[in-house]
């Protein structure tokens, strides 16, 4: 291999290695992960539709034989973000350990304070819930999957069935509760990664990483909700 191919290599070694490095590459990753998150919400909030195959429509519309290599390319490139985002975070939290083995003391910013301490342990959580996820809604591994026709799923009657068991809708909602602490934290972390820290723009920032974050979460927990309280049946 040449030095001329070599050189970039090395470089984004060395700048990964270095603090900065790990929090571009968890601003990046963060970046894709949300954009997923709010899509799959769209996704899932179409269970509300007046039209009950309209849910079933969508899914049918992704996993269409003809879209295969995009999806499969799109869930490879999720899959490498979560990793890496992982390894990231877990990574600057043994450095930061090591910089300052004794926390402060004082934290000004309650909210902010304890959704950076959960994020080390909520991101796995999470990352186990949407495996979990997977193996209920995709695999049929947890709960038998409803079928409109062969190797097509009745999505609207999978979730339905499956929040009707409340410790998976329980399971989902907690999830969820620690995913709108982990989205808190998590963009305006990646805003002050961007550089977007002035103090003129924290508070609107921070207002902004609440709103969404609260947002996502209660979207994604008025299904099993609504679910539990009869509002959506099959």
């Amino acid at each position: 291999m040449s030095s001329a191919a070599v050189a970039p290599l090395h470089r984004a070694v060395r700048f990964y290695a270095a603090p900065i490095g790990k929090k571009a590459v968890m601003a990046i990753t963060g970046v894709i992960l949300f954009g997923y998150v709010v899509g799959h919400l769209l996704g899932n909030l179409q269970i509300y539709a007046a039209d009950h195959d309209q849910i079933n429509r969508y899914a049918a519309f992704l996993h269409d034989p003809g879209r295969a290599t995009l999806l499969w390319g799109v869930r490879a490139l999720l899959l490498l973000s979560v990793v890496a985002h992982i390894t990231a975070s877990v990574q600057l939290w043994v450095l930061k350990r090591e910089a300052r083995p004794i926390g402060y003391v004082k934290k000004d910013d309650v909210p902010a304070a304890y959704a950076a301490r959960t994020m080390l342990w909520s991101g796995p959580i999470i990352a186990a819930f949407i495996i979990f996820h997977i193996l209920h809604l995709t695999a049929g591994s947890v709960l038998p999957l409803q079928e409109i026709a062969p190797n097509q799923p009745d999505v609207r009657a999978n979730v339905i069935s499956g929040f009707q068991h409340p410790a998976v809708a329980l399971f989902y909602i907690v999830a969820m509760l620690l995913l709108c602490l982990h989205l808190y934290h998590g963009v305006w972390s990646m805003f002050q990664s961007m550089g977007v820290s002035h103090p003129r723009y924290t508070t609107g920032l921070k207002r902004f990483a609440a709103i969404c974050a609260i947002a996502i979460a209660a979207g994604n927990i008025s299904i099993p909700i609504a679910v539990m309280t009869g509002l959506l049946s099959n």
